[in-house]
């Protein structure tokens, strides 16, 4: 009797670890399929929105959720078809409805430091190929009557720091350490963020860019 209730405790042991397994086996794929799949579907519904509103002379979006949006992020580097919105600040939400712009970062073309961040994976993993940047890509950002179009000083893998290293987000950033930064002289800048690996990480890899031209839409 005792061998067949350990038996029966096995196969239940078993059964619930396998349980387990699936249900964490799930759980990874949505991470990493899921919630990419259902972010790029707001991707179009904001960049839809956006466009419509502009058409009626509005210069943002608002989802349902709250994530607000007045600009679209194209880098040619990634794809001719290659179109993000970028949403205001860095949070969860923002940060799953596209590119987030840091909200005490200067506007597209101010003078200061236009800063955005972005994932690697998940979440639509707008930044997947940021290591492939490279110093003269160009930036486009896109806002109701203008383009934007600013050009990378630093590749995607040139400088990586500790997410607890802030001076790349300032007004005038500089290194610190005396390596990578943003072209000197120039007051009109760009700052693309994202996590230095695929999996989790506390680094972050940072390129810099300034602003080039100007033109009306």
């Amino acid at each position: 009797m005792v061998t067949v209730n350990l038996r029966r405790a096995a196969r239940v042991l078993g059964t619930l670890l396998i349980l387990v397994g699936i249900g964490m086996l799930g759980y990874v794929a949505w991470q990493f399929y899921g919630t990419t799949w259902t972010s790029k579907h707001k991707y179009d519904e904001i960049q839809r929105s956006l466009e419509e509103q502009w058409a009626r002379g509005e210069p943002a979006a608002r989802t349902p959720d709250g994530t607000s949006s007045r600009a679209l992020l194209r880098i040619p580097r990634f794809g001719e078809d290659y179109q993000v919105p970028i949403t205001d600040g860095t949070g969860d939400a923002a940060l799953a409805a596209g590119v987030g712009h840091f909200e005490h970062s200067a506007g597209p073309g101010k003078r200061g430091n236009f800063a955005l961040a972005g994932h690697r994976v998940t979440r639509g993993q707008p930044f997947r190929d940021f290591p492939e940047l490279r110093p003269g890509d160009t930036v486009e950002v896109v806002t109701k009557n203008k383009v934007f179009t600013y050009v990378l000083d630093t590749g995607g893998a040139d400088l990586e720091v500790p997410f607890t290293e802030t001076w790349v987000v300032d007004a005038r950033p500089e290194n610190p350490a005396g390596g990578a930064g943003p072209k000197p002289g120039e007051d009109r800048l760009i700052t693309l963020t994202t996590c230095a690996e695929l999996f989790h990480t506390d680094g972050r890899l940072i390129a810099f860019g300034h602003l080039d031209s100007v033109a009306r839409r």
